[in-house]
């Protein structure tokens, strides 16, 4: 006897099909019938386990957890982004952190989503819009709450705003957005 199995363990999991239509006789003729079969569709929900790593971004998400919002800036130039950045662009040097939490902040451009990915999708419609800090050369796109998106205005332009942080971070871009100033 063979220390292999001979036959696929099976198991009632996965998808149980009742009722496919195939034809009883396997001639050419009756096999001609498969082309025109309407194709067989499965709906599964999909779930997988993915690990990231910030890697050097990562003082950025701590700063967000902590209710703090960090620029990177260029040692040399001064060049600073709004965005993480380990390196500056232009020269390859390595970059240092600022905090920009404070900084005077303001609406540079907006528009109004009416569609998003599976996350956003529940709360469309709503505004997307490019932040520009005072001293900071790149723009952050976030998102702008306590605007109507139904009623979009020119004069969102220009508009200063301030960061607000989620209580609970999910150590994402989405933990910071940004309000009218009060």
């Amino acid at each position: 006897m063979s220390k292999f199995p001979s036959q696929q363990s099976e198991t009632l999991s996965g998808y149980i099909l009742h009722g496919v239509p195939f034809p009883k006789e396997s001639d050419p003729e009756t096999l001609a019938f498969l082309k025109k079969m309407t194709p067989i569709t499965l709906e599964q929900e999909y779930k997988i386990t993915y690990l990231h790593s910030y890697g050097q971004d990562s003082p950025w998400f701590a700063a967000l957890a902590n209710k703090h919002l960090l620029a990177s800036r260029d040692v040399d130039s001064a060049y600073t982004y709004a965005n993480p950045r380990g390196h500056d662009m232009y020269s390859g040097r390595e970059t240092e952190w600022i905090d920009i939490t404070d900084r005077p902040a303001r609406v540079h451009a907006f528009t109004v989503c009416y569609f998003g990915s599976e996350e956003f999708l529940p709360e469309t419609p709503f505004v997307l819009a490019l932040i520009q800090f005072e001293g900071v050369n790149t723009l952050l796109l976030t998102r702008l709450l306590g605007v109507d998106p139904a009623q979009p205005a020119l004069d969102w332009i220009d508009l200063p705003v301030e960061p607000r942080f989620l209580r609970n971070s999910k150590f994402k871009p989405t933990d910071v957005y940004f309000v009218p100033k009060s």
